[in-house]
């Protein structure tokens, strides 16, 4: 079987894009996993399954493990780059996903590369202060839901295994769906650094989601103002939230790198 895809990634949190009308719809698990494998298939964080764009459009987000989650916000914007890309011309998009609708400003674009605005919508917090126990140590985290499940851990540096940790935490009793896991240092009042260990993905060089999270934890600890700038491994998203009553809004790149068709094997097609 013969599935087209594009590839987008946004802030390094890369993509592969395939329209509802040419994927296998009954198998898009099975799918998900051949196709992100870094080795056998295309490799990405995550596989978007996208009705092609009329009055906006609706998005399916697929995990390399297989399992749908409920949004991105890095992969959203990749979705949008990519319906502009492919002849609409609005500058606004409205996009549908698991996590509710998301409503997109191109603000900049060059070639393939874009730069969106997104409402990531009002946050859901269900512990602002949180004391978790991983293994044998007592974690200070914040729980909340942007759009998904996060849990952001406050921390003074990276200097230890925070990967392990994330992948405990991904996985604790306390969430029984699993989460995503932010871990924030505090550079200073308009500044955070962030590292990610996304649900059923691992270590990410970025989250759209998870820096929101980690940005929204932050403001209501009173650690930074209402406008923050969440530094990733891929670089900068930068964030504003004026009260809660009001949604959070990100800016941040998407860019197109490929297009293809990816050959799924009989064995995955089994």
């Amino acid at each position: 079987m013969s599935i087209p895809f594009a590839k987008a990634h946004g802030a390094k949190n890369d993509f592969l894009l395939t329209w509802a009308d040419e994927a296998p719809l009954d198998r898009l698990s099975q799918v998900a996993i051949a196709i992100c494998d870094r080795n056998t298939g295309i490799g990405a964080d995550g596989w978007l399954v996208c009705d092609r764009p009329a009055d906006g459009m609706r998005i399916r987000l697929f995990n390399p493990d297989g399992g749908e989650v409920e949004m991105s916000g890095n992969g959203t914007r990749c979705a949008a780059a990519w319906a502009m890309a492919n002849g609409y011309e609005a500058e606004r998009i409205r996009i549908r996903t698991g996590g509710g609708e998301k409503q997109l400003r191109q603000l900049e674009r060059s070639g393939n590369e874009f730069l969106f605005e997104m409402n990531m919508g009002r946050p859901v917090v269900e512990a602002e202060r949180e004391a978790l126990v991983v293994g044998d140590q007592i974690v200070n985290c914040t729980v909340l839901n942007v759009g998904n499940p996060q849990c952001v851990v406050f921390v003074e540096n990276f200097d230890f295994d925070w990967p392990t940790m994330g992948a405990a935490i991904e996985k604790d009793p306390r969430f029984p769906k699993r989460t995503n896991v932010s871990f924030v240092r505090h550079r200073d009042g308009l500044n955070l650094d962030v590292r990610f260990f996304e649900r059923g993905v691992g270590v990410t060089n970025s989250s759209g989601t998870g820096s929101t999270g980690a940005a929204v934890a932050a403001m209501l600890r009173g650690i930074v103002g209402r406008t923050v700038t969440v530094h990733t491994s891929a670089g900068p998203l930068v964030f504003s939230w004026p009260t809660a009553d009001e949604d959070v809004v990100m800016a941040g790149p998407a860019e197109l790198i490929a297009a293809g068709t990816f050959f799924l094997k009989e064995a995955h097609d089994a």
